[in-house]
């Protein structure tokens, strides 16, 4: 496998002091312990949920017994990537994606690649309408399951609905409990909005012990 350099994209949102959390998960914060003006070097203090930013989904995150995050190969995680573009349907705030949205891409769904819906909310990162991103039915999560997709990629905070501010989440997990019940692999959070013709992916986590997910650096190129 080779990667062209010119073809490289962050994927990932970048971790600062705006960074939208799941409503009641931790806060980040990146803070300096020490500094090179008043100790020499520099070192800084990390707070973050195991979900914060760009991030993968252990099953063990809904699941006990479920795999962990050090537990995943890397092979798994870094792989060819088939992305459902929905930009062009203008999808609205908590707007349902059903199976009709996205089998045109059923012959490509397979194991052996991570699907990525790109809804166009990247877009709305940093702002209160990312919390009321459009989200998949559990229906159309099992019909890409059943076709041997083991990674699923989305460009909002969950490819569940959120409930945020009183508003939304009656429909529950249950794509979580789809994807992550059958040993997959969600990653959340993705920015797409620099995606071209790339057609592979990674989603690299950090090795936590025990852990349910992980903030990743993703990105993606062109083989």
């Amino acid at each position: 496998m080779t990667i062209n350099p010119s073809t490289l994209v962050d994927l990932s949102h970048k971790l600062d002091s705006n960074v939208q959390i799941y409503p009641g998960d931790p806060l980040f914060s990146c803070t300096p312990h020490t500094t090179v003006a008043k100790d020499g070097y520099s070192v800084h203090t990390l707070t973050l949920g195991s979900h914060t930013g760009t991030h993968i989904d252990a099953p063990s995150h809904f699941f006990p017994d479920g795999q962990t995050i050090d537990q995943i190969p890397l092979s798994s995680l870094i792989t060819p990537l088939v992305v459902v573009d929905l930009t062009s349907r203008e999808l609205q705030d908590r707007q349902t994606i059903t199976w009709s949205d996205i089998e045109g891409a059923s012959e490509h769904m397979s194991p052996d690649v991570a699907l990525v819906l790109r809804t166009g909310w990247s877009a709305f990162w940093g702002t209160p309408r990312y919390f009321s991103h459009p989200f998949l039915s559990r229906d159309a999560a099992a019909k890409i399951f059943d076709r041997g997709v083991r990674v699923l990629g989305v460009d909002t905070l969950s490819p569940d609905e959120t409930s945020y501010d009183g508003v939304g989440g009656e429909q529950g997990f249950g794509v979580h409990e789809v994807i992550l019940g059958g040993g997959g692999i969600i990653a959340e959070n993705l920015n797409l909005g620099g995606l071209m013709n790339q057609n592979m992916i990674a989603l690299v986590p950090l090795n936590l012990e025990g852990c349910d997910g992980s903030p990743v650096r993703a990105f993606a190129w062109k083989d």
